[in-house]
């Protein structure tokens, strides 16, 4: 058996939004108090607060904010971490009203909450939540109180689990694209238009009409069943392969680019976060490749062909046939083919070993 850690999400039921609405603004007032306290600390002192240096600042107001004194902590624990990522003086502020408001969070440090009666329990009250994971079972670590863009909320918690590794030997190459978010070495595909397709109209129609509510609900569907279908595509390929090599292609850089809307739909930065974890709890090996070339080079000769697609003009070109060899190639599955053979190793022309 294997054990790692995993979070778990369940959602809350509506008749505690006020209440976790309230706490949320609270934890909103204590982020920007310590955003303001650690930008003071720069600028007249020049002194980067830790997060054991702001605890003294916060103690003993969480009886007056209804948060628990753990919660505390964490805000700023989370503040100080996000503060050396980004390298700031200081972050946004949080926002608890008017349009860009932020959505609401609440931080539960581990051993914060607990599974009682049924429910879950922090800071003196009890949360009832539609129990989809059989909550009972598992111990609790950190956690958090989230909400949606659609004003839902859930509560996220980490716990351990124990499963059988895995015993699957194939070796997968995957091609991220647009028209398919994914195309695997063995022809097995994942087509991109599956996860909107006939909600592109309905979100028209509430765009248009300016029906926020209904604009945030086709937003939210979209994103769920983008998520689910990745979920099973990604569970799919671990179950069944030792080894699994995806292309390097960036989707922060293309967002940047007409092609925008077309990456986000498709999901790639998902894609590579759910494989790479899930392969990381399975214990079998998960490496991005270098596509520099794969489209080019043929998968049967490896060398670069004159007739090879070229520039932005061989985008269109679906299929082409080398001069070299003679194979005729689809597109997609000789770059994913050049993908696997770079993972192996066996270099082709132009592809380089990570």
């Amino acid at each position: 058996m294997i054990r790692y850690t995993k979070t778990l999400k369940v959602r809350v039921r509506d008749r505690h939004v006020p209440l976790l609405n309230r706490m949320a603004r609270s934890v909103n007032f204590v982020w920007n108090f310590v955003n303001e306290l650690s930008q003071r600390s720069i600028k007249e002192r020049g002194v980067f607060l830790s997060a054991f240096d702001m605890h003294p600042y916060t103690k003993g107001a969480g009886k007056e904010l209804g948060l628990h004194s753990q919660t505390l902590q964490c805000i700023a624990g989370e503040y100080v971490t996000r503060s050396k990522q980004f390298k700031k003086v200081r972050l946004n502020w949080r926002k608890s009203g008017g349009v860009r408001r932020s959505l609401g969070w609440i931080p539960v440090n581990t051993g914060a909450a607990q599974w009682k009666n049924g429910q879950v329990y922090h800071n003196g009250h009890y949360f009832k939540v539609w129990d989809s994971y059989g909550l009972s079972q598992y111990r609790f670590r950190s956690s958090s109180f989230n909400e949606d863009a659609r004003g839902r909320w859930y509560f996220n918690v980490v716990v351990d689990v124990e499963v059988e590794p895995i015993k699957g030997q194939d070796r997968i190459g995957i091609d991220l694209g647009l028209s398919d978010t994914a195309t695997c070495s063995d022809g097995i595909e994942l087509e991109a238009g599956r996860f909107y397709r006939g909600l592109e109209e309905k979100l028209a129609i509430a765009q248009r009409a300016r029906n926020k509510t209904q604009v945030k609900t086709i937003h939210a569907k979209i994103a769920n069943r983008r998520k689910d279908a990745l979920r099973k595509f990604s569970r799919t390929l671990v179950n069944r392969c030792g080894e699994i090599y995806v292309g390097n292609v960036s989707s922060l850089k293309l967002v940047k680019t007409t092609m925008a809307k077309s990456v986000l739909d498709a999901g790639w930065g998902q894609l590579k976060t759910m494989l790479d974890y899930k392969c990381a709890h399975a214990g079998i090996v998960f490496k991005e490749i270098d596509e520099a070339y794969i489209t080019q080079t043929c998968s049967d000769c490896g060398c670069l062909p004159e007739s090879r697609p070229k520039g932005i003009a061989g985008l269109g070109i679906r299929e082409w046939t080398c001069s070299g060899c003679g194979v005729t190639h689809d597109r997609d599955i000789n770059a994913v083919r050049n993908i696997l053979a770079a993972g192996h190793g066996r270099l082709a022309v132009g592809i380089p070993v990570l």
